[in-house]
Parts: C-alpha cells; sequence; structure tokens
C-alpha cells in the first residue's frame, strides 16, 4: 500500500480488508476494491452472492471485464450456470458484436462493452444475472442492461460484492456490503 494512504476498512463474508482511497474527482475520493489475485476475498465474496442468488431463477451469469472475471468464474463454479463477460476491447475473432458505451468513476473515460458473437446464442431467450464487483454511477451495469437487451435476453436479478455513493439508489442489487464516497 502508498506509504500514508489513508484506506477504508470492510469485511465481505468473514474476510477483512483495508481498501485504499484513491481520489477519482477533485476533493472526491472512493475506496478502491480490487480482488485481482485476491483469491481467499473472491472465494469468499462468490460463496456469498451465491448464496444471495439462490432464490434467483436465471439461466447465466455476465459480468464486464476486467476485475469482476475471477468472482463471476467463482460464483458460475458454484451455480453451475455459464457465464459471459462483455469485453471493453473489440477484436476481430470476436466476429459481429453487440455494442454499449458505459462511463466508470474508475476511469473516467467513456468505454464501450461488447458481446462476443459466439456467446449471444448462449444469452438469446435468456434470464440472466448481471455482476459486478462495485456497482457505483450504474453506467457499467446499465452498458451490460443494454448489451443483454440487444442479445434477447432478460435481466433477473443485478448482484456485487459492494454497492458505492447513494445506498437509497441501489435498493434492488443483491450486494454483501456498501461503501461510501469521500468527499472533502
Amino acid at each position: 500500500m502508498g506509504e500514508g494512504r489513508e484506506v477504508y476498512p470492510v469485511e465481505i463474508a468473514g474476510v477483512k480488508r483495508e481498501l485504499p482511497l484513491f481520489e477519482v474527482a477533485p476533493g472526491v475520493r472512493i475506496a478502491v476494491l480490487n480482488i485481482l489475485g485476491d483469491v481467499e476475498l473472491t472465494e469468499a465474496a462468490a460463496g456469498a452472492l451465491a448464496e444471495r442468488l439462490k432464490g434467483v431463477d436465471f439461466d447465466a451469469l455476465v459480468t464486464a471485464e476486467a476485475k469482476s472475471i475471477p468472482l463471476i468464474y467463482a460464483l458460475a463454479v458454484r451455480t453451475r450456470k455459464p457465464y459471459v463477460v462483455l469485453r471493453k476491447v473489440y477484436k476481430p475473432y470476436m466476429g459481429k458484436t453487440l455494442e454499449a458505451e458505459t462511463l466508470s468513476i474508475t476511469t473516467g473515460r467513456p468505454q464501450t462493452l461488447y458481446l462476443d458473437e459466439k456467446d449471444r446464442a448462449l444469452l438469446e431467450g435468456k434470464r440472466v444475472a448481471l455482476i459486478d464487483d462495485v456497482i457505483s454511477t450504474g453506467s457499467t451495469l446499465q452498458g451490460m442492461r443494454l448489451v443483454v437487451e440487444k442479445a434477447g435476453a432478460q435481466v433477473v436479478a443485478e448482484a456485487a460484492i459492494f454497492t458505492e455513493g447513494d445506498r437509497a439508489k441501489w435498493r434492488e442489487i443483491i450486494a454483501l456490503g456498501h461503501l461510501p464516497i469521500f468527499t472533502e
């Protein structure tokens, strides 16, 4: 961790971590969750989310790359459901894709989400659960919704490890916790 960097303590399914605070706009800081490489935390979160999704009838899981990939994989193993990763960069092997634009709080610029041609058939006519690590502004979530709907699928659940910001805005999200946005 950066020397002198402030942190925000969290607990996810019994696993404790200190999330570093980073400025994302003048006077606005967020606690950054990065599960990449953190097997213990990813496994704990996937187990807890799988429990919370038990009452939801869904056929597939969908996320946007990249930080949520280990989470959706672990969740797919537990739920025995297939998963799709919406990509942020188009590659020729993806064929005829479906796409939607998003604006993530962590990148601060527009990004496009692409559904690979091979995954379209997996989603068409299916009921899907959208999965993310943290839902803050809802832009990535909205982009995922748009792509999934273009593919002819129905979103039946939205889940994340954490929601962030205005708690009331995220009442319908299945989440394991909530992070504040720090303003000065």
